[in-house]
Order: C-alpha cells, then sequence, then structure tokens
C-alpha cells in the first residue's frame, strides 16, 4: 500500500514511518513542514529506504499536497501533523487553531478532491486516518473509570480544544461528504526520539544534567503511558483494517502520577548513571506552581482494538521505561543538539519557560 503520513518527522510519525518501511510492500511518503519538533534525525534509520521519501510541505499548501498525492498514488493518509504541547497552548493558541483545526480542515478538502477522482477499486480501499489525543475527552475523577469511544468530549486546554474540533471536522467529512475515514484516539505516549520538552525525556536529559526536575503541583495527576512503538503497530492496524467510520481508543493500560515517573526514572538512573557522592536523583525533584486547566487523570479503554484488531500493547511501563532511559544515555547525538540549540529555547513558549524558570528558583 502508498502511505502519506502527516508530520513523519515528528515522534509518533517517525515511529509509525519506521515501523511501516519495515514491510517492504510498503510505500511511505512522510510531508512535514519541519517545525521546532520535527526532527529528519529521527528518520536516519529509513532515509535511504527504497520505500521511504521526504517531502518537505505544509499541510495547508492545498496545491503541493494533492500533487503528492497524485504523483505517490496515495491509498491511505494518516493524519499526524499537528501542534502537541499544552504548555505552548496556554501561550500561543494561534498556532494549535491553525495548524490542528485550519490544518486538518484543509487537507481533508486535499483528500475529498483526490479520492472523488479516484477509479472504483482504489476509492473502495482508499482511508483517511486521524489521529487524535485522550485529552478531548477532558478529565476523570480519581475513581476506576475510563474513557471509551462513547465518552463526550470535554477538553480543558487549548490544545486538546483545538483537536476537538479536527475530531468533529473529520467526523463531518464522513457523514456529508462520505470520505473513507477512521479515528483513533491515544494516551500519552513515550519512547526514543521524543522531544526534550515532554515530560519524560525533560526528566531523563536533567537527571544527566544535574538540573532541577520540575513537577507540577504535587505531582498527583494520573496519565496512561503508552510505549511509542506499541502506538505505532495500533495506528498501522487501524488505518489498514479499522471500520469506515469508527473510532479506536489506544492506551498502555499504564496508569501512573506524575512523580511515580518522575521517582521511577530517577530510581533506574541511580542504578544506570549514579550521581557522584552516593547522592540521589530524588533530590533534584522541585515542585512548581501547577498550570492552569491541568486535568486530574486520564484512562483508556482500549478493549475494542484489542477485540476487533487484535491489538495488544507489547511493552509494560516497566519495560518501555527501561528501553527509553537506555535509548537517552546512548543517544546524545540525537539529544544533545537540541538542548544546546539556543534557537529551540528561545522558541519555547512563554509558559514552558516560565516552568523552567520556577524550577530553578
Amino acid at each position: 500500500m502508498n502511505f502519506l503520513v502527516t508530520g513523519g518527522a515528528g515522534f509518533i510519525g517517525s515511529a509509525l514511518c519506521r515501523h511501516l518501511c519495515g514491510n517492504p510492500d510498503h510505500r511511505v511518503t512522510n510531508l512535514d513542514k519541519l517545525t521546532y519538533a520535527g526532527n529528519l534525525a529521527s528518520l536516519r534509520a529509513i532515509e535511504t529506504a527504497h520505500n521511504y521519501k521526504f517531502e518537505r510541505a505544509d499541510i495547508c499548501d492545498v496545491r503541493t499536497v494533492l500533487k503528492v498525492m497524485h504523483r505517490d498514488r496515495i491509498d491511505v493518509i494518516i493524519h499526524l501533523a499537528a501542534e502537541s504541547h499544552v504548555d505552548r497552548s496556554i501561550d500561543g493558541p494561534d498556532a494549535f487553531i491553525e495548524t490542528n483545526v485550519v490544518g486538518t480542515y484543509r487537507l481533508l478538502n486535499s483528500a475529498l478532491d483526490y479520492w472523488s477522482r479516484l477509479p472504483s477499486e482504489r476509492k473502495r480501499r482508499f482511508r483517511f486516518h486521524h489521529v487524535s489525543t485522550d485529552e478531548v475527552f477532558g478529565d476523570l475523577p480519581f475513581d476506576g473509570s475510563v474513557f471509551t469511544e462513547q465518552t463526550r468530549y470535554a477538553p480543558s486546554s487549548p490544545y486538546s480544544a483545538s483537536k476537538a474540533a479536527s475530531d468533529h471536522l473529520v467526523r463531518a467529512w464522513w457523514n456529508t461528504y462520505g470520505l473513507p475515514v477512521v479515528l483513533s484516539n491515544c494516551s500519552n505516549n513515550y519512547g526514543p526520539f521524543h522531544f526534550p520538552e515532554k515530560l519524560i525525556p525533560l526528566i531523563i536529559l536533567n537527571c544527566l544534567e544535574g538540573k532541577p526536575l520540575p513537577v507540577y503541583g504535587g505531582g498527583n495527576n494520573v496519565r496512561d503511558w503508552l510505549f511509542v512503538e506499541d502506538h505505532a503497530r495500533a495506528l498501522a492496524m487501524v488505518a489498514t483494517r479499522g471500520v469506515v467510520g469508527e473510532s479506536y481508543n489506544v492506551g498502555g493500560g499504564s496508569e501512573r502520577t506524575n512523580l511515580e515517573v518522575v521517582e521511577a526514572i530517577c530510581d533506574d538512573l541511580d542504578k544506570k548513571r549514579p550521581r557522584s557522592g552516593a547522592r540521589r536523583y530524588r533530590d533534584l525533584i522541585a515542585f512548581v506552581p501547577d498550570r492552569p486547566g491541568h486535568d486530574r487523570r486520564y484512562a483508556i479503554d482500549a478493549s475494542k482494538i484489542s477485540r476487533d484488531l487484535g491489538w495488544a500493547a507489547c511493552e509494560t511501563f516497566e519495560s518501555g521505561l527501561a528501553r527509553t532511559i537506555d535509548w537517552y544515555l546512548e543517544n546524545e547525538w540525537w539529544w544533545g543538539p537540541i538542548r544546546r540549540d539556543r534557537s529551540t529555547g528561545q522558541r519555547l513558549g512563554e509558559a514552558q519557560r516560565w516552568r523552567m524558570r520556577n524550577s530553578v528558583a
């Protein structure tokens, strides 16, 4: 099959491209604008593969997107291109509306134009897979409740609101125009090649550099953690075998408080890269004021994708976290330039810079 992956130079997108290219019968076109979080170094393992190509373009550029679809005879679009950092959305929501809402709208129109002109056989097998987040559902109390595919939308941040809007657009293009779509909503991803502003890589790298480990509030907010390679397998299944018009929740079944995640990283690094003077990494934990609209808890019911498509996570949180920490210890070639890049630091949202300043204080 011929895949178009939007946002394929990002964290999840690059994992998906690497996974898809593992099948020599697939051909993958990665279309990415290369904003601050897009990194072609994440694709070094496949950059010369016979079944992979990269196209630098914006999903809002309808003319270029259509040209790529026709040129590469695309069968499946997997749409991952998005602004995704909650702190950044609080400080500057404009980019989130432009990319996540307007960008998805324009990509849907491009896909509709392309699909409508396909011959009948190719038209039947075409799919538009929209990749979303569990944050569109809002948050959960500290009990046994979980998000299902029927949970009502109640986004809390500009980021989650923009993703909720894009989900609604995708469903509207299916209901109104018949564009064959599938959707998926995932829990928090982690793993290799994760941009260093996110919680797990931020804590790992701050530990290695002896910097404070910022934790919002009391660290009691709960997230369900999903190893990125498990997510990539799920995305491929949904895109190729999912039922048109349906959505699938993808979760790791690994709920942890933010503080538990930070402490687990500290304890693992105490063994693998101990600090001098018998000091513990936990001593670097610095609690900082909570961010506005901070969701209490996320939890995913992934029984539908398990039952209907046969997907299951291969990594536990413990095994996935150990793999992630080992990867960051062994791959400074990837994260070192990002941490040292002053222009990257200048592009961090004001909310993120504020958090870092307060974590040091």
